[in-house]
């Protein structure tokens, strides 16, 4: 989707009526009834949680991928029983949210059974954010460490060409409260689809976010786009964990590397076609309770804003699920305008 330059005042829809919007969309475009209403749902709630370049700026990329054919909208996940805390899910060459949500109630009883479970999503395509994938988790009373390796945009420290994906990752954990304490964040400098926001705006990127096609720095999102490439965050150390990433996200699900990944067959196309590696741990067996594990947690925050810090991980997002379930999910006119079209 386009950034909107229009004046037009919003539209406000509830995440119902957003979700119920974008499950026709997919459906029009060629998915079953549960992967349209997996995508809508995910996609939906990126929005009504303030990510622009996980939210519905992603529709336009979906319908895209459905279209070239790169993406299968109708496959139907396999789940395979693996060991006693192994789980194996094989995506079909479709979206890995519906593969995810069809084996989380084995994945929960597995980890509350062993203890852990690992939980490897292959042959999937991965468009939406980490933390909508952590958070049940978490929610249920459950530790989740979750992967992702993605398209190729990011050159490993001291290398000359692109190697990685952004390659993400996620942690989320219980509070005592009911809330969940979460990160989720790139390896990379920036996630691609933020350079893609600002290449839409027209704004600079900040200094050490990425480099133009002749191998030197730029604050030029469009620069990085047009045959330039990301840095890996923190130099040697991101993209040690870059590599980690697309070890779990590849090797061990028996899916691409991020520099593996070929969509040229496909035009159209913008996904990556790789894996996803889900790491659960019960907090009970090794703390005695959830209360006693999450009343550590609590401990924890407490000397966090003790040291200074003013905003913990995750609350500018439920900052903005609070206003949505206020107000509605704002929605720019330019962007409802191209939704309706899609």
């Amino acid at each position: 989707m386009t950034a909107s330059l229009s004046h037009e005042p919003a539209i406000y829809l509830s995440l119902p009526e957003l979700i119920a919007m974008l499950e026709a969309i997919m459906l029009r475009h060629g998915t079953s009834d549960s992967v349209a209403r997996a995508l809508a749902t995910n996609c939906a709630s990126a929005e009504r949680d303030g990510s622009r370049s996980h939210g519905l700026f992603r529709m336009a990329g979906y319908v895209s991928n459905l279209k070239s054919g790169f993406v299968d909208g109708r496959a139907v996940p396999q789940i395979q029983d693996a060991g006693t805390a192994f789980l194996r899910a094989d995506a079909g060459n479709g979206y890995a949210r519906p593969a995810l949500e069809a084996a989380m109630p084995q994945a929960i009883d597995k980890t509350r059974s062993a203890g852990a479970c690992v939980l490897a999503i292959g042959n999937a395509h991965h468009n939406g954010p980490l933390w909508l994938d952590v958070e049940p988790f978490a929610e249920a009373g459950l530790i989740a460490l979750s992967v992702v390796n993605s398209v190729t945009y990011v050159v490993p420290h001291g290398g000359h060409k692109r190697l990685y994906g952004t390659n993400p990752m996620a942690f989320a954990v219980p509070r005592a409260d009911g809330q969940v304490l979460l990160f989720d964040q790139a390896t990379a400098a920036m996630a691609h689809g933020e350079v893609k926001v600002a290449a839409l705006e027209n704004k600079l990127l900040p200094e050490g976010t990425g480099l133009d096609a002749s191998g030197l720095p730029t604050s030029s999102p469009q620069a990085i786009l047009d045959g330039g490439a990301l840095l890996a965050f923190g130099g040697h150390k991101g993209s040690s964990i870059a590599m980690m990433i697309d070890i779990l996200g590849g090797a061990l699900t028996g899916s691409n590397f991020s520099h593996q990944v070929n969509s040229s067959a496909y035009p159209g196309a913008d996904s990556a076609h790789t894996g996803q590696t889900i790491i659960l741990i019960d907090p009970t067996k090794g703390n005695g309770s959830l209360r006693m594990f999450t009343g550590r947690i609590e401990e924890l925050v407490e000397a966090m804003a003790e040291a200074g810090q003013t905003r913990l991980p995750g609350e500018r997002r439920l900052a903005a699920r609070k206003l949505a379930a206020e107000r509605g999910i704002a929605i720019e006119a330019e962007t409802w305008k191209q939704l309706q079209a899609l």
